[in-house]
């Protein structure tokens, strides 16, 4: 086992990663960029170095500052979290050439999954449902427009690199995909330096479900059940759940055991996410797989009772995983919402600023996963996100309960956030019943009167 791991993160998951760090007597250290000088992680890791100003390009994203950080602390392995270079498959090559353990899937793994079309490919071999698409990544116009005319519009054009919805259009006719196409490979070239793009066939309000697996060094895969992300804006999921509200118990076990099949397939260790559509009749297919740990983990650490950041660094050290598939069982309900510096009543513009009080919920099954506190000043430079309110129950109208006045008692001031919106969300007929799709918030709940 290693006596000092680097977290190449910020925030909340930075803070996550020294806590499992302190329970398994292992050392941290974190990394920091001058904005983050008086950040939680920082203060409760047992090192700190500096890594350079705001701007996470100078900063966070500097692989040399990082390298460099592990080298004078002394570390012998580096956590990459989740965002920044977490997927990033040559830090990855970088951070084992330069002798350090990467608490992740190989770089091999990470980059035949981390694109969407050779993930697809593989998903294929590993006979997991696909959406019906294009055979590979799409020439040019016409070759998109013989694809749609064999697959049926309404077609969607997706990024192969990437993800958050950028570099995908919808388009419902031929006219509509000459416009689509040249948009999607230019989006896809600016966010993420890969203007690939391929073709699925649409599928109209599905839900997305998502399946965790952890896989060891020795061959042991296992999935941890699923997660329900439907409740999404702009493909930016607000809250998340498990189980899944409407799959049957054929589909949960059909969904999950492909999940596991795929990352076999893909030789892939450590932990990851393979992400599903759900359509209305409950047949799933195959989206993407996510190689690192998500956000919403403690969801599924709530309902299975194992903690993903401690079996991460276990599997990363070499050791078998303490557990196989028949020892999983998934109890209770569990919810996440997301706790954003963001004001909906303005189109949830980004609300950087200072936090003048805060009070944290609490109680039987209640969990808050936050780097913020009173007097911290939430910058304007990264991810809006300032903490995660986890709630678990014996079964899910508890749990919405539960949430719900979780959030009527957490109290940010000094700045907007989202939890109102959340507690909107919750009271909603159609989240009680579970019967959101992935644009249900967009279309009932923000749509112009």
């Amino acid at each position: 086992m290693y006596n000092r791991i680097l977290i190449a993160n910020r925030g909340e998951i930075a803070l996550r990663i020294v806590r499992a760090c302190k329970e398994m007597g292992i050392e941290s250290v974190a990394v920091y960029s001058t904005a983050d000088r008086d950040s939680a992680h920082v203060r409760y890791a047992d090192q700190a170095y500096c890594i350079g100003p705001p701007k996470s390009v100078d900063s966070y994203l500097r692989i040399e500052h990082i390298i460099g950080a592990a080298e004078v602390s002394g570390a012998e392995a580096i956590h990459p979290g989740y965002g920044f270079l977490a997927e990033n498959a040559h830090f990855n090559e970088v951070v084992r050439s330069s002798n350090f353990d990467f608490i992740g899937p190989t770089p091999q793994a990470m980059q035949q999954l981390g694109d969407k079309n050779t993930a697809r490919a593989v998903a294929i071999r590993a006979k997991v449902p696909v959406v019906p698409g294009s055979d590979g990544l799409l020439v040019d116009e016409e070759h998109a427009i013989a694809a749609a005319k064999e697959i049926g519009y309404p077609v969607l054009i997706k990024a192969t690199a990437g993800g958050g919805g950028k570099g995908m259009r919808v388009a419902l006719n031929e006219q509509s995909i000459r416009t689509a196409f040249q948009q999607a490979q230019t989006e896809a070239q600016a966010a993420f330096g890969n203007g690939g793009v391929y073709l699925e066939k649409f599928v109209d309000k599905p839900r997305h479900v998502e399946v965790q697996v952890i896989a060891d060094l020795h061959g042991n895969v296992c999935h941890l059940y699923e997660r329900d992300c439907s409740v999404q804006r702009r493909h930016q999921k607000l809250i998340e759940e498990s189980p899944s509200p409407l799959l049957s118990q054929k589909t949960r076990t059909a969904i999950c055991e492909a999940a596991a099949r795929l990352v076999a397939e893909a030789d892939y260790q450590n932990a990851g996410t393979v992400e599903f559509i759900v359509d209305q009749q409950d047949n799933f297919y195959f989206i993407e797989v996510n190689a690192r740990i998500q956000v919403e983990h403690p969801v599924t650490e709530m309902v299975t009772g194992i903690d993903l950041i401690q079996s991460q660094i276990r599997v990363a050290a070499g050791e078998p995983l303490p557990f196989k598939q028949s020892d999983i069982q998934l109890r209770g309900a569990a919810m996440e919402c997301r706790i954003n510096a963001e004001d909906p009543s303005k189109n949830f513009q980004p609300c950087p600023g200072h936090i003048q009080k805060m009070f944290v919920p609490g109680g039987l099954g209640v969990r808050f996963d936050s780097h913020a506190q009173a007097g911290y000043t939430v910058p304007p430079y990264y991810d809006s996100m300032i903490g995660k309110l986890i709630v678990y129950k014996p079964t899910r109208e508890e749990a919405i309960a539960c949430m719900i006045r979780g959030l009527e008692e957490l109290r940010v001031e000094g700045i907007a956030t989202t939890a109102a919106f959340q507690i909107q969300v919750l009271k909603h007929p159609a989240f009680i019943a579970g019967t959101v799709d992935t644009k249900w918030v967009e279309r009932e709940l923000l749509a112009p009167s």
